[in-house]
């Protein structure tokens, strides 16, 4: 039977390599051992789409694929998905680099999937100016790419304009998750809604936002626990998403074994959620919709370019260990930690390069003076 739309067939959990498992000495390093068991339990389920970026780790996440599944899988076994980011360049030439970086450090030969990464209103003229549309079409040519795409966070609105401009673009990478489904902020649901408007497929990107959804506040975890004790909490952020017409993938960004072992267990065999499961989803947005947490997904972009070296990500999951679980003793520890040996959030001098590259479009300057507020 033909495909309804393009990547209909493709197993719907992909294998994020973001967020692979650190060495216990070297809790900067990538544990190597234990990304190939996860790989390999990944692959004996029958689910064969790896995600990686040339910015992930520093490219090591890249060089990880190669030792953890290139070196040893056929290469018809399994798709690789990996992206090009503008603002890991100087210029275009250092841009198209950049996918054959990718190339040498996975050893993959081809990449099954290629991104345009992370375009958003402060960069993606950026992809035209260089004319890496085109350079991602060349490559596609010569063989070096299978297929293209790219991956955005920014509006509904933007993202028209862009596959309007583009309409060849055979996917699009977008962030999906029941919590921002209705975020004024993400309009998952209306990039959503875009993408398929122009009928273009979709990989999802943070399903469980971050790992927000595999510890929901515990009014969603006790009324998610109530309507199926058989499943964890993180399971309906998951197929939730892979319940959507049009989708290629999930990515899940799995840091254990544990992690990946769950997500198996009800991914292995996908069922779409049922009505009575949509209406539980329903009830969790509901109260989520009443929590002011903020909605940071620990990605870093913000960090690497900050002169007052201000851990954004640390210091504002400190501050929802308050707002969400009303832990305020636990809160201020995690928040002295983070801080120890570098900038407060006081330090803020509101240059606004942080704002400029955040994927959730967080107020982030008002936001480390409310910390500011409460922690010192």
């Amino acid at each position: 039977m033909a495909e309804r739309y393009f990547g209909e067939s493709t197993p719907k959990l992909g294998f994020g390599l973001m967020r692979l498992p650190k060495e216990k000495d070297n809790p900067t390093k990538i544990d190597i051992e234990r990304t190939k068991e996860m790989v390999d339990m990944f692959m004996k389920a029958g689910l064969t789409y790896f995600d990686t970026a040339f910015v992930y780790d520093g490219g090591e996440s890249e060089k990880a694929a190669k030792l953890a599944l290139v070196d040893r899988y056929p290469r018809e076994s399994y798709t690789l998905a990996t992206k090009l980011a503008s603002f890991a360049a100087t210029d275009e030439a250092s841009a198209k680099q950049e996918l054959l970086t990718s190339l040498e450090r996975t050893g993959a030969g081809y990449i099954d999937y290629y991104l345009l990464h992370a375009l958003q209103d402060g960069n993606y003229k950026k992809y035209d100016e260089w004319h890496l549309w085109d350079y991602v079409k060349e490559m596609k040519e010569k063989g070096l790419i299978k297929h293209w795409g790219f991956s955005f966070h920014s509006t509904p609105e933007r993202l028209d304009e862009i596959l309007t401009a583009h309409p060849d673009a055979e996917f699009v990478q977008l962030q999906i998750n029941y919590a921002d489904w209705n975020n004024p902020d993400v309009q998952s649901r209306a990039c959503y809604e875009v993408a398929r408007k122009h009928g273009k497929s979709i990989v999802v990107m943070e399903p469980i936002k971050g790992g927000t959804l595999a510890n929901p506040p515990k009014a969603v975890r006790a009324l998610l626990t109530s309507a199926r004790p058989d499943l964890s909490v993180a399971s309906w952020a998951i197929r939730f998403v892979a319940s959507l017409d049009g989708i290629i993938t999930v990515l899940s960004g799995m840091s254990t074994e544990e992690q990946m072992a769950d997500n198996l267990s009800y991914m292995a065999d996908f069922k779409p959620l049922s009505e009575d499961e949509k209406k539980v989803i329903k009830q969790a947005q509901d109260i989520l919709d009443g929590i002011d947490s903020i909605p940071c997904t620990s990605c870093h972009y913000c960090t690497d370019g900050c002169p007052m070296q201000i851990p954004i990500p640390e210091i504002f999951s400190a501050r929802n260990k308050q707002l969400i679980w009303e832990q305020k003793e636990a809160g201020q520890a995690d928040y002295d930690k983070a801080v120890s040996n570098k900038g407060m959030a006081s330090a803020c001098i509101q240059c606004g390069q942080c704002e400029g590259v955040c994927p959730q479009h967080i107020d982030i300057i008002n936001r480390l003076q409310d910390c500011a507020a409460a922690f010192e």
